[in-house]
Protein backbone atom coordinates (compact mmCIF):
# COMPACT_ATOMS: atom_id res chain seq x y z
CA UNK A 1 0.00 0.00 0.00
CA UNK A 2 1.30 3.04 -0.74
CA UNK A 3 0.55 6.56 0.77
CA UNK A 4 1.08 9.77 -1.26
CA UNK A 5 1.86 13.58 -0.22
CA UNK A 6 2.67 16.35 -2.38
CA UNK A 7 3.33 20.19 -2.78
CA UNK A 8 2.36 22.48 -5.38
CA UNK A 9 4.92 20.64 -7.49
CA UNK A 10 6.54 17.63 -5.96
CA UNK A 11 4.89 14.20 -4.39
CA UNK A 12 6.33 11.81 -1.97
CA UNK A 13 4.88 8.15 -2.11
CA UNK A 14 4.98 6.63 1.37
CA UNK A 15 5.80 2.82 1.17
CA UNK A 16 7.16 -0.55 1.66
CA UNK A 17 8.91 -0.32 -1.19
CA UNK A 18 9.79 3.56 -1.38
CA UNK A 19 12.90 5.49 0.68
CA UNK A 20 12.01 5.96 4.09
CA UNK A 21 10.19 9.37 4.21
CA UNK A 22 11.78 11.61 6.71
CA UNK A 23 9.50 14.31 8.19
CA UNK A 24 11.39 17.44 10.27
CA UNK A 25 10.15 17.97 12.84
CA UNK A 26 11.99 21.27 14.02
CA UNK A 27 9.43 23.69 13.43
CA UNK A 28 7.62 23.19 16.85
CA UNK A 29 8.24 26.31 19.74
CA UNK A 30 7.81 23.56 22.04
CA UNK A 31 11.29 24.06 24.29
CA UNK A 32 12.21 26.33 21.72
CA UNK A 33 12.65 29.75 22.97
CA UNK A 34 13.17 31.66 19.76
CA UNK A 35 10.79 30.08 17.34
CA UNK A 36 8.15 30.72 19.83
CA UNK A 37 9.52 34.32 20.23
CA UNK A 38 9.33 34.77 16.49
CA UNK A 39 6.26 33.08 15.73
CA UNK A 40 4.69 34.90 18.41
CA UNK A 41 5.34 38.33 16.87
CA UNK A 42 4.51 37.00 13.39
CA UNK A 43 8.20 36.76 12.61
CA UNK A 44 8.57 33.58 10.02
CA UNK A 45 12.52 33.65 9.18
CA UNK A 46 13.63 31.30 12.19
CA UNK A 47 10.73 28.82 10.76
CA UNK A 48 11.73 29.32 6.87
CA UNK A 49 15.50 28.81 8.45
CA UNK A 50 14.93 25.57 9.59
CA UNK A 51 12.72 24.19 7.05
CA UNK A 52 15.36 24.99 4.37
CA UNK A 53 17.68 23.56 6.77
CA UNK A 54 15.79 20.03 7.20
CA UNK A 55 14.86 19.85 3.22
CA UNK A 56 18.97 20.11 2.85
CA UNK A 57 19.38 17.64 5.18
CA UNK A 58 17.29 14.91 3.66
CA UNK A 59 13.58 15.66 4.75
CA UNK A 60 10.84 15.04 2.15
CA UNK A 61 7.97 16.50 4.12
CA UNK A 62 7.87 19.40 6.96
CA UNK A 63 5.94 19.27 10.36
CA UNK A 64 4.26 22.49 10.97
CA UNK A 65 3.36 23.34 14.34
CA UNK A 66 2.13 27.11 15.63
CA UNK A 67 1.09 26.55 19.31
CA UNK A 68 2.04 29.28 20.84
CA UNK A 69 0.40 30.07 24.40
CA UNK A 70 -1.96 33.11 24.07
CA UNK A 71 -1.77 33.43 20.57
CA UNK A 72 -4.20 32.91 17.64
CA UNK A 73 -3.46 29.25 16.46
CA UNK A 74 -5.79 29.03 13.33
CA UNK A 75 -4.31 32.47 11.80
CA UNK A 76 -1.08 31.48 12.86
CA UNK A 77 -0.64 28.54 11.39
CA UNK A 78 -2.41 29.42 8.06
CA UNK A 79 0.87 32.31 8.47
CA UNK A 80 3.26 29.76 8.76
CA UNK A 81 1.92 27.68 6.10
CA UNK A 82 1.95 30.11 3.82
CA UNK A 83 5.65 31.74 4.51
CA UNK A 84 6.77 27.75 4.33
CA UNK A 85 5.42 27.44 1.26
CA UNK A 86 7.21 30.09 -0.11
CA UNK A 87 10.42 29.08 0.98
CA UNK A 88 10.57 25.21 -0.13
CA UNK A 89 8.73 23.02 -2.07
CA UNK A 90 8.03 19.98 -0.33
CA UNK A 91 4.47 18.33 1.20
CA UNK A 92 3.57 19.58 5.07
CA UNK A 93 2.27 18.21 7.77
CA UNK A 94 -0.34 19.91 10.36
CA UNK A 95 0.63 19.20 14.16
CA UNK A 96 -2.20 20.69 16.23
CA UNK A 97 -5.31 19.45 18.03
CA UNK A 98 -7.50 22.56 17.40
CA UNK A 99 -9.25 21.64 14.36
CA UNK A 100 -9.87 25.35 13.44
CA UNK A 101 -6.15 25.79 12.67
CA UNK A 102 -6.43 22.63 11.02
CA UNK A 103 -9.25 23.74 8.76
CA UNK A 104 -7.05 27.48 8.37
CA UNK A 105 -3.84 25.35 7.27
CA UNK A 106 -5.64 23.13 4.95
CA UNK A 107 -7.63 25.99 3.23
CA UNK A 108 -4.62 27.77 2.02
CA UNK A 109 -2.24 24.96 1.41
CA UNK A 110 -1.36 23.88 -2.22
CA UNK A 111 -1.33 19.96 -2.54
CA UNK A 112 -2.37 16.74 -0.21
CA UNK A 113 -1.41 17.71 3.33
CA UNK A 114 -0.40 15.34 6.33
CA UNK A 115 -2.57 15.75 9.45
CA UNK A 116 -0.65 15.00 12.92
CA UNK A 117 -3.17 13.18 14.56
CA UNK A 118 -6.09 11.86 15.71
CA UNK A 119 -6.39 9.37 18.36
CA UNK A 120 -8.95 6.19 18.20
CA UNK A 121 -11.03 8.09 20.81
CA UNK A 122 -15.02 8.66 18.75
CA UNK A 123 -14.02 12.50 19.71
CA UNK A 124 -10.93 13.13 17.76
CA UNK A 125 -12.06 10.77 14.97
CA UNK A 126 -15.61 12.44 14.19
CA UNK A 127 -13.73 15.55 14.62
CA UNK A 128 -10.10 15.29 13.02
CA UNK A 129 -11.23 12.81 9.82
CA UNK A 130 -14.24 15.31 8.19
CA UNK A 131 -11.50 17.52 7.71
CA UNK A 132 -9.09 15.00 5.82
CA UNK A 133 -12.18 13.92 3.77
CA UNK A 134 -13.01 17.59 3.24
CA UNK A 135 -9.12 18.70 1.99
CA UNK A 136 -8.28 15.09 0.85
CA UNK A 137 -5.81 15.08 3.25
CA UNK A 138 -3.89 12.18 4.80
CA UNK A 139 -4.42 11.22 8.83
CA UNK A 140 -1.83 10.15 10.98
CA UNK A 141 -3.86 7.62 13.64
CA UNK A 142 -1.76 7.29 16.84
CA UNK A 143 -2.98 4.29 18.96
CA UNK A 144 -4.58 5.16 22.00
CA UNK A 145 -8.57 5.41 22.68
CA UNK A 146 -10.97 6.60 25.40
CA UNK A 147 -8.95 3.02 27.68
CA UNK A 148 -5.47 4.61 27.10
CA UNK A 149 -2.58 3.14 26.07
CA UNK A 150 -2.91 -0.70 24.84
CA UNK A 151 -1.09 -2.60 26.58
CA UNK A 152 -1.01 -5.46 23.87
CA UNK A 153 0.24 -5.70 19.81
CA UNK A 154 -3.52 -7.12 19.18
CA UNK A 155 -5.04 -4.31 21.47
CA UNK A 156 -2.97 -1.92 19.64
CA UNK A 157 -4.30 -3.50 16.07
CA UNK A 158 -7.75 -3.51 17.49
CA UNK A 159 -7.54 0.39 17.78
CA UNK A 160 -6.18 0.79 14.69
CA UNK A 161 -8.84 -1.13 12.65
CA UNK A 162 -11.05 0.81 14.56
CA UNK A 163 -9.27 4.28 12.91
CA UNK A 164 -9.39 2.83 9.53
CA UNK A 165 -13.12 1.55 9.90
CA UNK A 166 -14.51 5.25 11.09
CA UNK A 167 -12.34 6.84 8.31
CA UNK A 168 -13.94 4.70 5.46
CA UNK A 169 -16.95 5.61 7.38
CA UNK A 170 -15.81 9.50 6.54
CA UNK A 171 -14.64 8.52 2.83
CA UNK A 172 -11.06 8.66 3.52
CA UNK A 173 -9.45 5.42 2.13
CA UNK A 174 -7.08 3.41 4.41
CA UNK A 175 -4.34 4.36 1.97
CA UNK A 176 -4.32 7.93 3.46
CA UNK A 177 -4.26 6.53 7.15
CA UNK A 178 -0.77 6.22 8.23
CA UNK A 179 -0.68 4.62 12.23
CA UNK A 180 1.51 5.44 14.69
CA UNK A 181 1.97 2.31 17.22
CA UNK A 182 2.88 4.52 20.10
CA UNK A 183 6.59 4.11 21.41
CA UNK A 184 7.15 3.97 24.94
CA UNK A 185 10.24 4.82 27.10
CA UNK A 186 12.17 1.55 27.89
CA UNK A 187 13.38 2.86 31.13
CA UNK A 188 10.12 2.73 32.58
CA UNK A 189 8.82 -0.43 31.44
CA UNK A 190 11.66 -2.77 29.65
CA UNK A 191 9.11 -4.21 27.59
CA UNK A 192 7.56 -1.25 25.86
CA UNK A 193 9.87 -1.53 22.78
CA UNK A 194 9.61 -4.90 22.38
CA UNK A 195 5.56 -4.26 22.24
CA UNK A 196 5.18 -1.25 19.90
CA UNK A 197 7.60 -3.13 17.42
CA UNK A 198 5.61 -6.17 17.66
CA UNK A 199 1.85 -3.86 17.11
CA UNK A 200 4.10 -2.63 13.83
CA UNK A 201 4.39 -6.24 12.64
CA UNK A 202 1.15 -7.20 13.38
CA UNK A 203 -0.66 -4.43 11.68
CA UNK A 204 1.68 -4.39 8.43
CA UNK A 205 0.48 -7.99 8.51
CA UNK A 206 -3.32 -7.46 8.96
CA UNK A 207 -3.80 -4.30 7.51
CA UNK A 208 -1.05 -3.19 5.19
CA UNK A 209 -1.14 0.26 6.21
CA UNK A 210 1.87 2.18 6.71
CA UNK A 211 3.36 2.94 9.91
CA UNK A 212 4.79 6.18 11.57
CA UNK A 213 6.91 6.37 14.46
CA UNK A 214 7.79 8.86 17.26
CA UNK A 215 11.11 7.28 18.06
CA UNK A 216 12.93 9.23 20.60
CA UNK A 217 10.47 8.49 23.59
CA UNK A 218 12.02 5.05 23.67
CA UNK A 219 14.92 6.59 25.43
CA UNK A 220 13.38 9.29 27.54
CA UNK A 221 15.29 9.54 31.38
CA UNK A 222 17.92 6.96 29.96
CA UNK A 223 21.33 8.26 29.10
CA UNK A 224 22.75 7.85 25.85
CA UNK A 225 19.62 8.17 23.90
CA UNK A 226 21.16 9.10 20.23
CA UNK A 227 22.13 5.70 20.24
CA UNK A 228 18.88 3.93 21.72
CA UNK A 229 17.08 6.14 19.34
CA UNK A 230 18.78 5.18 15.61
CA UNK A 231 18.84 1.55 17.07
CA UNK A 232 14.97 1.18 17.34
CA UNK A 233 14.45 3.06 14.03
CA UNK A 234 16.80 0.63 12.72
CA UNK A 235 14.52 -2.15 14.37
CA UNK A 236 11.35 -0.43 13.15
CA UNK A 237 11.97 0.05 9.77
CA UNK A 238 12.44 -4.49 9.87
CA UNK A 239 9.08 -4.12 11.25
CA UNK A 240 7.38 -1.94 8.63
CA UNK A 241 8.20 1.28 9.65
CA UNK A 242 8.12 3.74 6.60
CA UNK A 243 8.13 7.00 7.83
CA UNK A 244 9.02 9.14 11.16
CA UNK A 245 8.65 12.35 12.43
CA UNK A 246 12.49 12.95 12.92
CA UNK A 247 15.12 15.48 12.67
CA UNK A 248 17.08 15.08 10.09
CA UNK A 249 20.02 17.34 10.87
CA UNK A 250 21.10 14.50 13.50
CA UNK A 251 23.84 12.69 10.77
CA UNK A 252 23.63 9.55 12.80
CA UNK A 253 19.60 9.23 12.24
CA UNK A 254 19.83 10.24 8.79
CA UNK A 255 23.00 7.62 7.86
CA UNK A 256 20.87 5.24 9.65
CA UNK A 257 18.03 5.42 7.87
CA UNK A 258 20.23 5.79 3.99
CA UNK A 259 21.78 2.50 5.41
CA UNK A 260 18.81 0.75 6.33
CA UNK A 261 17.15 2.11 2.66
CA UNK A 262 19.67 0.79 1.34
CA UNK A 263 19.69 -2.74 3.09
CA UNK A 264 16.15 -3.23 2.49
CA UNK A 265 15.95 -2.94 -1.42
CA UNK A 266 15.41 0.98 -1.58
CA UNK A 267 18.37 2.33 -2.92
CA UNK A 268 18.68 0.88 -6.05
CA UNK A 269 22.30 0.47 -7.30
CA UNK A 270 23.63 2.49 -4.06
CA UNK A 271 23.10 5.65 -5.60
CA UNK A 272 21.40 7.79 -2.42
CA UNK A 273 24.32 6.23 -0.20
CA UNK A 274 27.27 6.90 -2.17
CA UNK A 275 26.32 10.07 -2.87
CA UNK A 276 25.45 10.33 0.82
CA UNK A 277 28.89 9.36 1.75
CA UNK A 278 30.79 11.86 -1.23
CA UNK A 279 28.82 14.67 0.78
CA UNK A 280 29.96 13.60 4.32
CA UNK A 281 33.57 13.53 2.91
CA UNK A 282 33.64 16.79 1.53
CA UNK A 283 31.84 18.20 4.50
CA UNK A 284 34.63 16.29 6.12
CA UNK A 285 37.06 18.16 4.25
CA UNK A 286 35.81 21.64 4.45
CA UNK A 287 35.93 21.20 8.17
CA UNK A 288 39.42 20.30 8.50
CA UNK A 289 40.39 22.74 6.04
CA UNK A 290 38.53 25.38 8.67
CA UNK A 291 40.27 24.33 11.42
CA UNK A 292 43.82 24.27 10.29
CA UNK A 293 42.95 27.82 9.15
Amino acid sequence: METLLSSSTQEVIIGPDQPFVIIGERINPTRRKKLMETLAAGNYSVAIDDARIQVAAGATVLDLNAGVPGADEPKLLSELTKAIMGAVDVPLCFDSANPEALDAALSVYQGKALINSTTGEDRHLDTVLPLAAKYHAVVMGVLTDESGIPPTPEARLAVARKIIERAAYYGVPAEDIIIDSLALTVGADSNAGRITLNAMQLIRQELGVNLSLGASNVSFGLPDRKIINVTYLALAVARGLTAAITDPTVSEIRTTLLACDLLMGNDEYSVRWIKAYRARLAASAQADAAAKA
